[in-house]
């Protein structure tokens, strides 16, 4: 069964991420079928550019608990459309968390209705949001993030703009993506690519410097104590026994 939805207009492919029944997790099937269809995208000289979104009220709950990717296939989704030579533009108009973040960072141009929620919600499950890490951190406001990282509150679209994570936000997302995605397509494809690069070599420098050990991390906590704790809580609907 296809997790991946697909559709086509004027060069602009929309890939939707298609689970609701688990509210977009980032299961290991689902990372790989969006890595499968980025790199059809990258290939195919009929695509401008990519806009990423959802169905249901949830663009992603994170981390698929039962069934998660494996940290390095996670990073490489993240680095694929980072390095896409296409702009990737999230359309958001649900809620994200977690690892969900990791993939709305990733995009070149990030836009969600006013309805929209977020939250890192990593340490109180008992694991911390590294590998994300490797898009968000350099597209933030560090001081602004930490709150966020710290304590795994849920915020606003307008705290979401201000820290960094949002382009833009509006009550009609579609009414706001409109003279954006009429921009792509009026843009040479190969000064695309170019200025993309431009845009994004501070944060492969970030992949390039600190992938290999933010995975190892991710790893390590996944495979730990607290962590079992935390996820056997969360699944249990229940406080972790450390809440306080």
């Amino acid at each position: 069964m296809t997790v991946i939805g697909r559709a086509r207009a004027r060069g602009i492919e929309t890939l939707s991420l298609d689970s609701p029944g688990t509210r977009n997790a980032l299961s290991a099937p689902l990372v790989a079928e969006l890595a499968a269809a980025l790199t059809e995208c990258a290939k195919d000289t009929d695509v401008r550019a990519i806009v990423l979104t959802h169905t249901g009220n949830t663009f992603s709950a994170g981390a698929d608990l039962r069934d998660p990717p494996h940290p390095d296939a996670l990073v490489a989704v993240l680095r694929q459309i980072v390095e896409l030579p296409k702009p990737v533009v999230a359309r958001v108009t649900g809620h994200v968390r977690a690892g969900g973040l990791g993939l709305l960072a990733a995009c070149d141009i990030a836009t969600a209705s006013t309805e929209s929620t977020f939250a890192f919600t990593e340490v109180r499950i008992g694991v911390a949001p590294a590998v994300i890490s490797l898009p968000v951190l350099p597209r933030t406001d560090p001081r602004a993030l930490a709150r966020y990282y710290l304590t795994g509150e849920r915020f606003d679209t307008t705290e979401a703009v201000a820290v960094g994570l949002l382009t833009t936000t509006a009550e009609d997302v579609d009414a706001v993506l409109e003279p954006i995605l009429d921009g792509l397509r009026r843009a040479a494809p190969e000064a695309l690519a170019e200025t993309k690069q431009l845009l994004t070599a501070r944060v492969l420098e970030t992949f390039d410097r600190d992938a290999a050990d933010l995975t190892a991390l991710s790893a390590r906590l996944f495979a730990s104590a607290q962590a079992h704790e935390g996820m056997t809580a969360f699944l249990e609907r229940r406080d972790p026994v450390w809440v306080v």
